[in-house]
């Protein structure tokens, strides 16, 4: 199935909840509401004609300009009988689920697909997302005291935690992004 389809597929079932597309390029996505994220995860997952059973990652953008935080899901559709003579077709696409920059919050879809609620903790970690009703939301990278979102745009790399003072790859000691 080609991105052009899985687009006509979402804009039909969900309407304005689709709040663009794009097909061309290297990684075609179609960019949703973040309330109704939930539903259209269920959706791409159980519908016969998508079967997105597989998420490959979640990756976080920090959108400064806009003032908005995103998650970019990287989805895929594999047999899930391997055993069979069927030929099964296999796709792949991407979701974008935008969220204000202040108050970054995005529904989890770690029931709708297991492997989520680790990309969560990591997109929770190192951007400052919180994903309502996770089941285990909590630093997953840094300790549990560390000031901040690493990823973020305009982090501040600390000085110095908890005596120990900090460098970077370069040796500097007083970085800025």
């Amino acid at each position: 199935m080609v991105p052009e389809e899985i687009c006509l597929i979402l804009e039909k079932q969900f309407g304005d909840a689709v709040q663009s597309t794009k097909v061309e390029g290297g990684h075609p996505h179609a960019v949703v509401a973040a309330d109704r994220w939930p539903e259209v995860a269920l959706f791409l997952r159980d519908d016969p004609r998508l079967r997105f059973n597989l998420l490959n990652c979640i990756s976080s953008l920090d959108l400064l300009a806009d003032n908005k935080l995103a998650c970019v899901y990287d989805l895929s559709s594999l047999p899930l009988d391997r055993g069979t003579a069927l030929i099964i077709e296999t796709h792949l696409f991407a979701v974008r689920v935008v969220t204000d920059r202040d108050e970054p919050t995005i529904p989890s879809v770690a029931r709708v697909w297991p492997t989520a609620e680790w990309h969560e903790r990591e997109a929770y970690d190192l951007m400052g997302i919180r994903f309502e009703n996770h089941p285990d939301l909590r630093r997953i990278l840094c300790p549990d005291d560390w000031v901040g979102h690493p990823l973020r745009k305009d982090y501040e790399f600390p000085l110095e935690y908890h005596g120990i003072p900090a460098t970077t790859e370069y040796e500097l000691t007083n970085p800025r992004h």
